[in-house]
């Protein structure tokens, strides 16, 4: 089976989770750079991937690389790049990207001239004039950083962070991928106790019964190289029966939630029983003032609200103020707290064992974790 080049871009502070994960799936040749992980495998790898990373947004594949100061430049670098190999004659290949710091800064004469060389490149191979594009669906995208370009072709579809659990949400959803990859920097194991104080739409929960009981997260969704002909349907199947094989339903992890809001606790539960993972979850309406530990090990993680009022700022500050009285920082029972407030560690009363910076979408957060 061909070697392919693959990249997976991820959210900023979580490359080093993700090497590991694609580590662990059997891909070779990992290279980490700032927002992404690339790597080699085949279609078997590809199929691992978006059905296994936690941490990934999407599992793409790489046809080229290139410097382009020029759209001379940029028009040629992409006519040299073989498309026919996954792009048939009746195919869909609409393009989009971004360009950073590069002379190429206009985004639609960008897709619009990798959109003339890749047509040019398949008239010369398909000896055809017009394209209908009715067929599979496949997406070019580039990334121009500083004049060095990558054209690739996305295989996942909807980002790796829609699971297909969470239909509905709360005002202020933690990404789905992102709270993996704190659940993963929480160390949560297959006997773990895990407790999320402000539950929401109930992803930590989720994320973290998933982690512990080694639960592919794309098993309950599709993804658009399902409809690539020149992959086999079995191949997926067989990838399916080995993820489902990997599940640790012996495992003892539960999960406790609270909120002070029914609504959505009962969308958190909802969410869960999508999942899955419902049996594992517990959840009840409690305010963070009454907080108390389950079991005498325990690991707290959760994202309280920070606000962006002067008023609800305020408020966010007596919420961190309580969490520090209620939250005992032990080695049997831990927190990770993300929070944007700058001032969190002498509100909440203690400095943290590990700090860890993140971006909850565009806002750049600290992951304060306590384990001492």
């Amino acid at each position: 089976m061909e070697n392919l080049k693959f990249t997976c871009p991820c959210h900023f502070g979580l490359e080093g989770l993700l090497s590991n994960e694609i580590k662990r799936l059997g891909a070779e040749n990992i290279v980490t750079t700032d927002g992404r992980v690339s790597f080699t495998g085949d279609y078997t790898t590809l199929i691992r991937c978006n059905l296994s990373l936690r941490t990934a947004e999407r599992v793409l594949i790489v046809l080229g690389e290139f410097k382009a100061t020029t759209f001379d430049e940029l028009f040629e670098g992409v006519k040299a790049l073989p498309f026919e190999k996954f792009i048939g004659k009746k195919d869909a290949f609409p393009v989009k990207g971004h360009s950073i710091n590069s002379k190429l800064y206009s985004i639609p004469d960008c897709q619009s001239i990798i959109k003339k060389a890749a047509v040019n490149r398949l008239k010369d191979k398909y000896h055809i004039e017009w394209f209908e594009e009715t067929g599979a669906l496949f997406q070019i995208q580039f990334a121009i950083h500083k004049d060095n370009v990558a054209i690739m072709i996305d295989s996942s579809g909807i980002g790796l962070h829609k699971r297909g659990y969470r239909r509905k949400s709360n005002i202020a959803p933690i990404k789905e991928t992102l709270a993996a990859g704190i659940v993963d920097l929480a160390r949560v194991r297959p006997n773990s106790t895990v407790c999320d104080p402000f539950c929401g739409s109930g992803t930590f929960l989720i994320e973290a019964a998933y982690r512990a009981l080694n639960i592919a997260p794309g098993l309950k969704r599709r993804f658009i190289s399902q409809d690539w002909q020149f992959i086999p349907e079995s191949l997926w199947q067989q990838e399916r029966q080995r993820a489902l094989s990997l599940i640790r339903r012996d495992a003892k992890f539960k999960c406790y939630g609270y909120d002070i809001d029914d609504a959505t606790l009962e969308l958190s539960m909802a969410n869960a029983k999508k999942a899955g993972v419902s049996s594992r979850i517990r959840v009840e309406n409690r305010d963070i003032k009454d907080f108390t530990y389950n079991e005498d090990e325990m690991i707290v993680i959760c994202n309280p609200p920070y606000g962006e009022r002067m008023l609800e700022i305020r408020e966010a500050e007596g919420i961190y103020s309580t969490m520090g009285k209620v939250f005992e920082k032990t080695r049997e029972r831990n927190a990770y707290i993300i929070s944007p407030h700058e001032n969190f560690e002498n509100i909440f009363g203690k400095k943290a064992d590990r700090r860890r910076k993140l971006y909850n979408g565009m806002i750049k957060c600290q992951l304060y974790m306590y384990f001492k």
